[in-house]
């Protein structure tokens, strides 16, 4: 069975989804730990609420330490087979990415490369989005590299945009064609 670990810095929406569908049986898979760099992340209630393993891994807590190095850690420990950052807000490091290398998997909210790079993650992007008067947004699920939404995808979802298309309805749009993109991403790797 693969073993999925979590990064996530505040709600972890995709934790649950991914969470659900391997206690569903669609997913031959087990989310084995979430690490958070955010004490007040809702991520850490819901993970000990499912008694997912939980951890809190940030420089107020390890100061003079590598961070990535921790967390590369941990997901060894745990056996974890693959990486998702389910809105994890801190840029990876070499160590973690060359250890698990094509096995860390983000998705992000529209169809890359449009829209994506440093600063352009949750409502950033469906602003932009919007303001640009684009016609079609999506979800991308891609590997992660050493550069912010640079790595190769593995799937990418589309939808229409409205003619009064807000932040808002797009956002949720975009939330609930996610929870369909991840776990067909995990299937079709899987």
């Amino acid at each position: 069975m693969i073993k999925i670990g979590i990064l996530s810095s505040h709600n972890g929406s995709g934790y649950k989804t991914l969470h659900k569908a391997c206690e569903k049986g669609i997913l031959n898979a087990q989310v084995a730990l979430v690490i958070s760099n955010n004490s007040d992340a809702k991520v850490l209630k819901s993970a000990a609420k499912r008694e997912t393993p939980n951890f809190i891994i940030n420089q107020k807590l390890f100061p003079n330490e590598s961070l990535d190095k921790k967390i590369t850690e941990l997901m060894q420990e745990y056996e974890c087979d693959y990486i998702f950052l389910s809105g994890y807000m801190k840029k990876l490091e070499t160590i973690l990415v060359s250890t698990y290398e094509n096995k860390i998997i983000n998705s992000h909210p529209a169809l890359l490369p449009k829209f994506g790079g440093k600063g352009m993650y949750g409502r950033n992007v469906h602003e932009a989005v919007v303001k640009a008067g684009e016609k079609t947004s999506g979800v991308t699920i891609h590997f992660v590299n050493e550069h912010y939404d640079e790595g190769e995808f593995i799937l990418q979802k589309s939808l229409e945009l409205t003619s009064n298309e807000t932040v808002d309805s797009l956002e949720q749009k975009i939330k609930d064609l996610e929870s369909v993109a991840i776990i067909e991403a995990f299937q079709k790797i899987i």
